[in-house]
């Protein structure tokens, strides 16, 4: 029996028990769909850390936080001092520091602009952030060393936070109030996207860090600092030589705990590389569970058909049909079934991936190696489901298939 007559056999097979067929159909689509949510979603999250990561955390940076502090997000109230003042000194005393940027945070503030309001994260920095976190404005201007001096109530704003204040309108220029301070919009920030914590960093405000400290939270602290090193290759000896002047600027005694953490980009790409086994591996080995579940039920339900249809393979092997030729056909119609929920499992999977992708704020489009990867289990899974039924299918003997 060629394989077109075989295929052609199965479609037919599947429109005589459409019930059956599309049961082992559905959880084929639901397994392989499930397998390719995963892999494209993980691909598209991996993505984006790496990229927030980098642009964040370079190969030649070294990230200062208050003890207490959590990662990225902002300061406890038992969180250990850490100075503008401090900074300034470790980058006078440590050789090889390039440049250096010190971040205070308040993580959800009321935002006003006229009638509208919302809330927003509003970051302090000083006038050197665009070179050291790598990120600028679009339009308008940023904030200058004067206005970093003078506390100066200026704002750059971010796309989300623009839209939710102003709509199409242009911010530059416009007055807002961050809780009860008056700030001007002087820029509109670079599109950012989501970061490792699932924030929209678009939905930010970024005002000098003095203004921040003086005007906005009554304080003298940071949260965190951001040192670039001029040679790459020195970031673990340098970052040696931070711990030690940090600990002699606050005077730690040596038997006593830093109050402060570091972080190197070396660190963080071990992170990274922890978040891309957990994608790789053990998210597409919960997805085939899923596969796995579909396989068994495609194959109980083709059990039960060749026990409807033993009457069938009696007369076929009455006018000689093979053993082979019968495990062939139903092992070809398990894996066309099973096979074409798969495809459809692919689509539909791929559908709710850029769906949910773009419902998070992460660049994901139609992945191939999902797809691929989709198609090529849903083959193997239709034949590996179709061999117990066609081995029970080919043991029947004539006579007894015939009574």
């Amino acid at each position: 029996m060629s394989v077109t007559r075989l295929v052609l056999h199965s479609q037919r097979m599947l429109r005589r028990y459409p019930v059956r067929g599309v049961l082992a159909a559905s959880g084929s689509l639901l397994g392989i769909g499930a397998l390719t949510l995963v892999l494209s979603l993980g691909g598209a999250a991996l993505a984006q850390v790496t990229k927030t990561m980098n642009q964040l955390f370079g190969g030649s940076s070294i990230s200062i936080m208050a003890g207490g502090t959590r990662f990225l997000g902002g300061p406890r109230p038992n969180s250990a001092r850490l100075t503008l003042d401090d900074i300034e000194a470790v980058a006078a005393a440590v050789p090889g520091i390039a440049m250096w940027d010190a971040q205070q945070t308040l993580s959800s503030a009321t935002v006003r602009s006229g009638s509208a309001v919302t809330t927003a994260r509003v970051t302090g920095q000083t006038e050197r952030a665009r070179e050291v976190w790598n990120r600028d404005v679009t339009t308008g201007d940023y904030f200058d060393v004067q206005a970093v001096d003078t506390a100066a109530r200026v704002a750059l704003i971010g796309e989300t936070a623009a839209r939710a204040l102003f709509g199409t309108e242009d911010p530059i220029g416009a007055e807002i109030l961050v809780e009860a301070v008056p700030f001007t919009v002087i820029g509109l920030l670079e599109r950012f996207g989501t970061d490792v914590h699932g924030m929209d960093r678009d939905n930010e405000l970024i005002v000098p860090v003095t203004t921040m400290q003086r005007r906005v939270m009554n304080i003298d602290t940071v949260v965190q600092a951001k040192l670039l090193v001029s040679d790459p290759a020195a970031v673990s000896a340098t970052s040696e030589d931070v711990i030690r002047a940090l600990r002699a600027q606050h005077r730690i005694p040596s038997d006593r705990p830093s109050d402060f953490s570091i972080m190197t980009a070396d660190e963080i790409q071990r992170m990274v590389g922890t978040v891309e086994r957990v994608i790789d591996v053990y998210a597409p080995l919960v997805a085939l569970v899923f596969v796995v579940v579909a396989g068994l039920v495609a194959t109980v339900l083709m059990l039960t058909l060749v026990r409807q249809r033993t009457s069938e393979i009696g007369v076929r092997r009455a006018v000689g049909a093979l053993s082979g030729q019968i495990a062939l056909q139903f092992t070809a119609e398990t894996a066309v079934t099973v096979a074409a929920g798969g495809l459809a499992g692919v689509l539909v999977g791929n559908v709710i991936a850029i769906v949910v992708a773009a419902r998070f704020n992460l660049d994901a489009s139609f992945s191939w190696r999902a797809a691929l990867t989709g198609i090529a289990v849903s083959m193997v899974m239709g034949v590996a489901a179709g061999l117990l039924p066609a081995r029970r299918a080919a043991g029947l003997h004539p006579v007894d298939a015939l009574r």
